[in-house]
C-alpha cells in the first residue's frame, strides 16, 4: 500500500513549504506537487492541509526497562510500553540501563528493544552501565557494538555523581576508545553517552578526555546538562567548542528552585549564548528514576521520567521564541546525527518514513507514522 500525504506544511526540520509526500515500502519515495497516480495503484490518500508534517522524534535516552529505585525496591520505576512512545511521537529511541545494573541487565534491555521493534519503534540501545566495569552482553564493549545490530555505543556511564563508581581518567579514556574503534569497525557511531550528576566536577572528566586524548569530541555525549547552574555554564562552553549538549526534558517546574532549567528554556539560553543550534539535543530520560537527595545524599523523593516531555518541551521552546526549525532539530536531526542514524530525523526522498502530522495551531500530534505505517 502506498500513502500520499497531500498539502501538509513540511518541516524537514528545515521549512520546505506546502508539498505532497509519497510513502512506499517504509521510505519517502517522492516529494513535490501534482503527482499523477495511476487509477490502479493501491493508494491511501491523507489530507494534510492545516497540519505540519515533521520527522518522527528521536530520543537518545529512554529507560524502557524502568529505572532502579535509589530508595529501595519499592521505588523501582515501571517499564515503558511501545504504544506510549508512539503516542508521544517518538519513532526512534535508544535504551539504557539505569543506576541498577544488577537486578536489571543488558539482556533485558535487548529483549525490550526487540519488543519495541516488533511494535514499530526503531529502537536501539547502549551497552554498558552506570558503573565501571561496565556490564555487557558478550563480555566486551567492542564485541557488543560490532556483533549486535541494536547496540550503537556505550552508556549511560555516570560521572560527577555520588552514585557513580568514581571512574578514573584512564578508565574513561579506555572505554571511550574501545567504543569508538568498535563503531568504526561496525559502521556505527560508537558514541559514549555520559550521565552527568550534581557533583562539582561537572564536565571536567570529559574536558580531560578532550584535552588529553585523541578521542574526537563528537564521540563524547553528555546528558542532563540543564540539571544545575554550574553544569549548564560549563555546557555552554562545551557546546561552543563543538561538543554535544543534551538537555533532559523530564523536569518538573516545582523543582526549578534547585537551579534546574526546563529543557526549552535551556535551549533558548544556549542559542542566545552562541552555542551552535546543530550541537543541541533533547532526551526524555523516560521511565528513569528521578531522585532528589539532601546535602548528605539521603533520598528526599522519587519521580519518574516521562516520554511525552520530549514533544512538550519542543513546543514550549517555540512559545519562548525559538524557531520551529531549531526546536525540531533538537528532537530530530541533531540526535540522529549524534547517534549516527543517517536515515532518521529528517524528511527527504530516501529517508525512513517516520513522520508526525501535527496541528498547525495547537501543535497537538494528530497522527504518527513509523516505518511507513500509521501507528496512531
Amino acid at each position: 500500500m502506498l500513502t500520499l500525504i497531500e498539502g501538509a506544511e513540511i518541516f524537514s526540520p528545515t521549512h520546505l513549504g506546502q508539498q505532497d509526500l509519497l510513502v512506499a515500502d517504509g521510505r519517502i519515495a517522492w516529494m513535490g506537487k501534482g503527482l499523477t497516480v495511476p487509477a490502479n495503484w493501491p493508494l491511501n490518500r491523507v489530507d494534510g492541509r492545516g497540519s505540519y508534517l515533521v520527522p518522527g522524534l528521536v530520543d537518545p535516552l529512554a529507560h524502557i526497562t524502568g529505572g532502579g529505585g535509589e530508595g529501595g525496591f519499592a521505588f523501582r520505576t515501571p517499564e515503558l510500553a511501545a504504544c506510549e512512545a508512539l503516542k508521544a511521537g517518538v519513532t526512534t529511541l535508544v535504551a539504557a540501563l539505569g543506576t541498577d545494573s544488577l537486578t536489571r541487565t543488558p539482556a533485558q534491555v535487548l529483549g525490550k528493544v526487540r519488543e519495541f521493534r516488533a511494535a514499530g519503534v526503531s529502537a536501539f540501545m547502549y551497552t554498558g552501565s552506570y558503573h565501571l566495569p561496565v556490564k555487557t552482553l558478550t563480555g566486551t564493549v567492542e564485541s557488543d557494538i560490532i556483533l549486535i545490530p541494536e547496540v550503537l555505543g556505550v552508556g549511560e556511564v555516570a560521572i560527577s555523581d555520588h552514585r557513580s563508581s568514581a571512574p578514573t581518567h584512564h578508565e574513561l579514556a579506555r572505554l571511550a576508545s574501545e567504543a569508538r574503534v568498535a563503531g568504526l569497525l561496525a559502521g556505527k557511531s560508537g558514541v559514549s553517552f555520559f550521565h552527568i550528576g550534581d557533583g562539582k566536577g561537572a564536565l571536567a572528566p570529559l574536558r580531560a578526555l578532550r584535552d588529553e586524548t585523541d578521542i574526537p569530541l563528537r564521540q563524547l555525549y553528555p546528558t542532563h546538562c540543564n540539571r544545575n547552574p554550574w553544569l549548564f555554564a560549563e555546557a555552554i562552553e562545551w557546546g561552543k567548542a563543538g561538543g554535544w549538549v543534551d538537555l533532559t526534558t523530564s523536569s518538573f517546574p516545582d523543582l526549578l528552585e534547585d537551579g534546574e532549567r526546563l529543557a526549552a528554556d535551556g535551549l533558548a539560553e544556549l542559542l542566545a549564548a552562541g552555542v551552535p543550534a546543530e550541537r543541541i539535543t533533547f532526551s526524555s530520560d523516560a521511565n528513569a528514576s528521578l531522585p532528589r537527595f539532601d546535602g548528605e545524599g539521603r533520598l528526599i523523593e522519587m519521580r519518574c521520567g516521562q516520554i511525552a516531555s520530549l514533544w512538550q518541551q519542543c513546543v514550549r521552546a517555540t512559545r519562548l521564541g525559538v524557531s520551529l526549525e531549531r526546536a525540531l532539530a533538537a528532537v530530530t536531526s541533531n540526535p540522529a546525527q549524534a547517534l549516527g542514524l543517517g536515515s532518521k530525523g529528517r524528511i527527504g526522498v530516501g529517508q525512513d518514513a517516520d513522520l508526525l502530522l501535527v496541528h498547525a495551531r495547537t501543535f497537538a500530534i494528530e497522527r504518527v507514522m513509523s516505518g511507513g505505517q500509521w501507528r496512531g
